[in-house]
């Protein structure tokens, strides 16, 4: 594991998270719900960011492990680490979280992430840690602005009445009439959809809670049937990857 081994994990606030996941996150956004940041050290230095907080519709998540309470699982809803963390930090990093998780939080039971396949990979470091595949859906949900920037349908639908700059001040719900429809967003702003898939994965804290999993897991064998490989951005599949010598994601 190398230098791996010498990186330091500690609990850091909103204001130093955020600007460094602006920074170095693909989308160049954070989560605003993110309750809980995890600072990744090395040298001294801030390299990476994990941040934890409540899934964005905890009813709909809730009832993928059976008799969880409301307050027994979290969302790993947003990840960066710059190129100066070594090989293997990553995965890591996530194991340290998740420890931590367990220790000071114990009534929580699982930890959910999703992997998006459609801008940035599908979930390479998940599987590394340990994480149960039990979703792969094609998304239909983020599209690509005329100016290049991107959003997701989540974005819109968690602040609908918020002005957009992108629809000239006017809010998600005054261009589709109080609905939550993105297609008539994407018409009025003359957005393209993305397509590729979103991969859900789910760990479990508490191991016992594997059985209560209401849905079958899935085989990573599977993503290449669907084509829903991707690595760093690039469409590819297991075997492409695995016949060159690559990083984590």
């Amino acid at each position: 594991m190398g230098r791996a081994k010498e990186i330091v994990m500690r609990v850091i606030p909103t204001k130093v998270a955020t600007p460094f996941m602006k920074a170095h996150h693909y989308s160049g956004k954070v989560v605003n719900n993110s309750t809980l940041h995890f600072g990744v050290f090395l040298d001294g230095n801030l390299h990476g960011v994990m941040s934890y907080g409540p899934s964005l519709d905890k009813s709909k998540i809730i009832g993928l492990v059976k008799d969880t309470g409301w307050n027994e699982f979290l969302e790993l809803n947003r990840m960066a680490f710059d190129s100066y963390l070594p090989r293997n930090s990553e995965s890591r990093a996530i194991s340290m979280s998740l420890r931590l998780i367990k220790k000071y939080a114990p009534q929580i039971k699982w930890v959910i992430s999703f992997a998006d396949a459609c801008s940035c990979g599908d979930g390479t470091i998940y599987r590394a840690s340990n994480f149960v595949l039990t979703g792969i859906k094609e998304n239909l949900n983020l599209a690509e602005l005329p100016d290049g920037t991107r959003v997701h349908k989540m974005t819109l639908a968690s602040n609908p009445t918020s002005p957009r700059k992108e629809l000239g001040g006017l809010t998600f719900f005054d261009v589709t009439g109080g609905t939550y429809n993105f297609k008539k967003y994407l018409d009025y702003v003359g957005a393209t959809p993305i397509p590729g898939f979103q991969l859900r994965y789910i760990y479990f804290i508490d191991k016992s809670k594997r059985k209560d999993l209401t849905v079958p897991e899935i085989p990573f064998s599977k993503i290449d049937e669907l084509g829903a490989g991707m690595y760093k951005g690039e469409k590819i599949t297991f075997a492409e990857r695995h016949s060159k010598v690559t990083p984590e994601e």
